[in-house]
């Protein structure tokens, strides 16, 4: 897989790096550890094996995770953050915490039963 040159600016390179709806979703899963690729697919329903796969790959190149391949019957497959995949915990943690500050529209405007329905990643 060739890639190129991250960007200078760091917002750019985060940005490049959990590039995607996905990315930041699947840093906060293997913040809790260790996990399958069916795991991942379990805690993200609604991801495609392509992206999860595609997603994971990228991870690997960039030094944010890794893969480990056990030699067992069935095939065992592990991906976990290294060091510096788990230092994304208190980004996101800033993210979340900056997130429930944003007041919410749907929320603030008299109750109509109508509202914007919240969306997962990729829909629409």
């Amino acid at each position: 897989m060739s890639t190129n040159p991250l960007p200078e600016c760091g917002v750019a390179r985060f940005l490049t790096l959990l590039e995607g709806p996905w990315a930041t979703l699947i840093v906060r899963e293997l913040l809790h550890g260790p996990h399958r690729f069916t795991e991942l697919r379990a805690a993200l329903p609604r991801i495609s094996p392509h992206t999860l796969t595609s997603r994971l790959r990228q991870f690997e190149t960039y030094g944010l995770v890794t893969r480990t391949a056990y030699a067992e019957i069935p095939p065992r497959v592990e991906y976990r953050l290294t060091p510096l995949g788990e230092s994304l915990g208190p980004v996101l943690e800033s993210m979340a915490e900056w997130a429930a500050s944003v007041p919410d529209p749907a929320s603030s405007s008299p109750s109509s039963g109508i509202g914007p329905a919240s969306r997962a990643p990729g829909d629409g």
